[in-house]
């Protein structure tokens, strides 16, 4: 454990987002790559404890800070109970001072709720709902080894449509042998429900995935980009403008905050996080271990999760955050090359990926951090 303390920070109320992670799960999906374990939460009570004491550790080392949002994902943070969400808010709410416009996201399964799952939430003090819906249909349900049916995913959007204010769900997309016109359909029934976000993630396999074992491909480049390129052209017609490469509609502050290069603090096994401490930059792992970054690969970083968003990276924002000026820092022979072929578009204040350049996004990063 480190002994660093807080002294006077030159980072005066800057945005702090609060991660908390909860890793159970009641079965583990063949494409997830997070860190979870389906079992059954051995003893909650405790646990919850430990997150609030970590709350306070976290706070010691910096007091110049102001809470925008708190994130609760995983795993699957809806098998929580509502009185250890309430908890774990009302300790942020002590420890730190708060936006007036503070979001208070919460990850859910359309099976995970009881009896008035949504409204006890809501009570405990989300105020943002996000529900794990993943596919429209039975058959990719079962596919994706989702264990709610779609009934029980249409009952559930129903209820958090009413009971918030805020909402959002997940699909994935580019499924093996996916049906370009069955995509469609979806997604027309997705703007359907009225929601305020949605989050449609293209499907991957990830080294040591289910799927990954059992050799299961994706679906061909082409044809999801087809079908990546209708998505965002669809929903911006439709009232849900893309702002990040899997992401339409009204920004999720929690998130838009990682995307920036904005502090935030992680708890729980499996979380993460960023902070300043004596004006130095710490990664932070579970359990409070910090690691100091060096301003290079901070650099990186900012980059990588900049180029995210659309509205790119801000120069004069990325030398505060890593103290390195951006135009030197980057390939300035690729950044040419790339704006020339209409990727990316470069001003004086900022620098960000056009729409074909977010199609090769990977591929954008791996040049500009080419020294």
């Amino acid at each position: 454990m480190s002994n660093l303390k807080a002294k006077k920070s030159m980072f005066i109320k800057e945005n702090l987002g609060i991660y908390v992670h909860w890793p159970f799960c009641r079965s583990k999906c063949p494409y997830c790559d997070f860190y979870s374990q389906p079992v059954k939460c051995p003893n909650e009570d405790e646990l919850i404890v430990q997150y609030c004491q970590d709350l306070e550790y976290y706070r010691s080392l910096n007091n110049n800070y102001k809470v925008q949002s708190i994130f609760f994902g995983g795993g699957t943070p809806s098998l929580l109970k509502p009185q250890s969400i309430e908890k774990i808010i009302n300790k942020v709410l002590q420890l730190w001072s708060y936006s007036p416009q503070l979001e208070i996201s919460l990850e859910a399964n359309p099976n995970s709720n009881h009896t008035h799952l949504f409204s006890d939430l809501k009570k405990a003090g989300i105020n943002r709902l996000s529900l794990g819906v993943q596919a429209l249909n039975e058959a990719d349900l079962k596919f994706l080894g989702r264990t709610h049916k779609l009934q029980d995913a249409l009952q559930a959007i129903d209820e958090i449509t009413k009971i918030f204010d805020n909402h959002s769900i997940d699909l994935i997309y580019a499924r093996p042998h996916q049906n370009f016109t069955l995509w469609q359909q979806e997604l027309k029934q997705a703007v359907s429900f009225g929601l305020k976000h949605i989050s449609l993630y293209q499907l991957t396999i990830e080294d040591g995935t289910v799927f990954a074992q059992k050799g299961i491909k994706p679906l061909d480049e082409e044809k999801a980009a087809q079908m990546y390129n209708f998505t965002r052209e669809y929903l911006k017609a439709k009232g849900y403008p893309q702002y990040e490469v899997s992401n339409f509609g009204i920004p999720c502050i929690h998130n838009l905050g990682y995307w920036r290069g904005e502090d935030y603090v992680g708890i729980g096994n499996g979380a993460h996080g960023r902070l300043h401490i004596n004006n130095k930059i710490y990664a932070t792992t579970h359990h409070r271990l910090l690691e100091e970054l060096i301003p290079q690969d901070r650099a990186e970083e900012l980059i990588i999760m900049g180029l995210r968003i659309l509205e790119g990276i801000n120069k004069q924002r990325f030398k505060k955050q890593c103290g390195l000026i951006f135009d030197t820092f980057i390939n300035q022979q690729k950044c040419k090359e790339l704006a020339f072929q209409k990727r990316l578009i470069n001003t004086s204040e900022n620098l960000r990926p056009t729409s074909s350049g977010l199609l090769v996004l990977n591929k954008i990063i791996e040049d500009l951090c080419d020294s």
